[in-house]
């Protein structure tokens, strides 16, 4: 008899932290290694967030809170929902974890059973297949392509969608690609949802403020809520806030679902930090000024990476309207030779030969369900951005 369980023969570790990890590593060791694998800011948490997690420790807010979070937190997430997304949500409605991930795993894991099908836009966030498979579910990629930008069209949606569909996994903007539904856009899709109610939507808006260009965020049910009630509305402090250490993540969705996953919460990680949630309070209550200055910084590098990978031989990259990534694709060069005589097969293969050749650590388009690509998270430096790109510029001129 196996000690491990069989479920993990169903996952893979991620990949994203594997990038991460690696060029860690190779840093450690001396070699000079620009990692753009990283999927949080570069910015610091401001001071007045910081500033209430200090007081929260000083006034002796460190015991056991409600599992789902405490209700003071829980009113500003429903001040926060009906502010940015005319959405009313009560306290009841509202579930507070530890990261936007375990939000998401809770839910999948309250209600998929055996047979259960998730559609999932690809290319997505490594975990979404993974925590559906962890959960007992089947996921059901439905790729998208360059030609749309990467988003998901009416057609492509309603193709995926079959009478054992549970579920729809949103992301918006998108990790990895940063693409962002806009209103029209996401209204063809809530369209085709409204035909099929046995399918929920479980969004994923974790990027909402970080947005370009005049973009204007909206999520499936505030462009149609006769959605609300089939709806689990996710998002959380880590991106926009600077707090992906933090662990603070939260939905709004019907009461019933949200006491499932106040159950399943209640017998894993019971409550989340109990100092980060009153730090995430002044988070949503707090100014929210810095957010603006923090985009200009973001939408300047964005617009750095663009340039110069369309600059690069053989990479074709799209110019997305929000979060901190671009995914650039390297059709052109499948099939084509390193100096040292690597033939590139596909996108793992670019992303190990870069990393080795010239010390770009990248993630490779398959951990994301969509190549041949490659993602770049622009959460670094203008100079490490740059010094990266040339690089990977004179990579891409070597190949023969």
């Amino acid at each position: 008899m196996s000690f491990l369980s069989t479920t993990l023969n169903r996952v893979k570790p991620s990949p994203t932290i594997a990038v991460s990890t690696k060029a860690a590593e190779l840093k450690a060791a001396g070699q000079d290694v620009i990692g753009l694998g990283a999927g949080e800011p570069d910015f610091d948490t401001p001071e007045n967030i910081k500033s209430a997690a200090v007081r929260a420790i000083a006034n002796g807010k460190t015991k056991y809170t409600a599992p789902d979070g405490v209700p003071e937190l829980k009113e500003a997430i429903c001040a926060k929902f009906l502010r940015d997304n005319e959405l009313i949500y009560s306290p009841a409605q509202v579930s507070v974890g530890a990261g936007g991930k375990q939000i998401l795993y809770n839910a999948l894991v309250a209600t998929l059973n055996p047979g259960d099908e998730v559609v999932i836009p690809a290319p997505y966030w490594v975990s979404y297949p993974d925590m559906v498979l962890l959960a007992g579910g089947t996921p059901i990629v439905a790729e998208t392509s360059i030609a749309t930008n990467y988003k998901l069209t009416a057609q492509q949606l309603e193709s995926a969608i079959t009478p054992k569909t549970k579920w729809l996994i949103f992301n918006s903007p998108s990790n990895p690609t940063g693409a962002g539904y806009s209103w029209k856009e996401l209204k063809e899709l809530t369209d085709v949802l409204l035909r099929h109610p046995q399918v929920w939507i479980m969004t994923d808006d974790m990027y909402e403020h970080l947005a370009y260009d005049g973009f204007k965020f909206c999520t499936p049910a505030q462009v149609e809520p006769k959605l609300y009630d089939r709806t689990l509305t996710c998002n959380g402090v880590s991106k926009a806030y600077a707090m992906t250490g933090w662990r603070i993540g939260y939905a709004g969705g019907p009461q019933a679902l949200i006491a499932a996953m106040r159950k399943i919460q209640s017998q894993s990680t019971s409550n989340p930090c109990s100092i980060s949630q009153w730090a995430a309070i002044e988070a949503l209550n707090g100014p929210q000024e810095f957010l603006k200055s923090n985009n200009s910084i973001f939408s300047r590098r964005r617009d750095l990476v663009v340039s110069m990978l369309n600059a690069a031989n053989g990479i074709s990259c799209p110019n997305p309207e929000g979060a901190f990534y671009v995914y650039p694709s390297i059709s052109q060069l499948i099939g084509r030779t390193t100096p040292k005589g690597i033939v590139i097969k596909d996108d793992e293969i670019f992303a190990t030969a870069l990393l080795e050749d010239k010390g770009v650590a990248v993630v490779f388009g398959a951990a994301f369900g969509l190549s041949p690509n490659f993602r770049v998270s622009y959460a670094t430096s203008d100079e490490n951005l740059k010094d990266a790109c040339k690089r990977i510029q004179i990579f891409c001129a070597d190949l023969i």
